[in-house]
């Protein structure tokens, strides 16, 4: 895995996005997205996992074996969802190196940015921020 695996990820994802026209549609695909994320054991729905500054419930839990960073979450808001789907398509299975200086250039390009709410906007922040926080302490752990 490398950082190019990341990039090749987003531009997928972008690539998936752009079939679409308007925001409606896409809304409707982040949310199919949402309902494909593998439900998280409820063992990891704890206080501890929640990620702070999310205007709704997140939790992500994150694991290193090996080198290599798997994430899995869950929300009970069904964009939220889909959202986090995304971005554990893309920063899961790599090292915390990779997780920690990805250029996330795809919340840009498909105008996620520009169609979430304020405090959805800052719940995305949140997340990256979390799974990049995550990242750092098995770097820190494994150095």
């Amino acid at each position: 895995m490398n950082q190019a695996k990341i990039n090749d990820i987003q531009d997928e994802i972008i690539e998936e996005f752009s079939i679409f026209e308007d925001w409606m549609d896409k809304y409707a695909y982040l949310i199919e997205l949402g309902n494909s994320l593998e439900p998280l054991d409820e063992k990891y729905k704890v206080e501890l996992n929640l990620i702070e500054g999310c205007q709704s419930r997140v939790w992500l839990q994150a694991e290193c074996e090996n080198g290599i960073v798997t994430f899995k979450a869950e929300s009970d808001a069904v964009i939220v969802k889909g959202i986090i789907a995304l971005l554990i398509r893309v920063l899961t299975n790599h090292t915390p190196d990779e997780i920690i200086n990805a250029d996330l250039y795809f919340i840009n390009k498909i105008g996620l940015n520009e169609h979430l709410s304020p405090t959805r906007s800052n719940g995305l922040v949140s997340m990256v921020k979390q799974m990049r926080f995550y990242a750092m302490a098995f770097k820190a752990k494994n150095a």
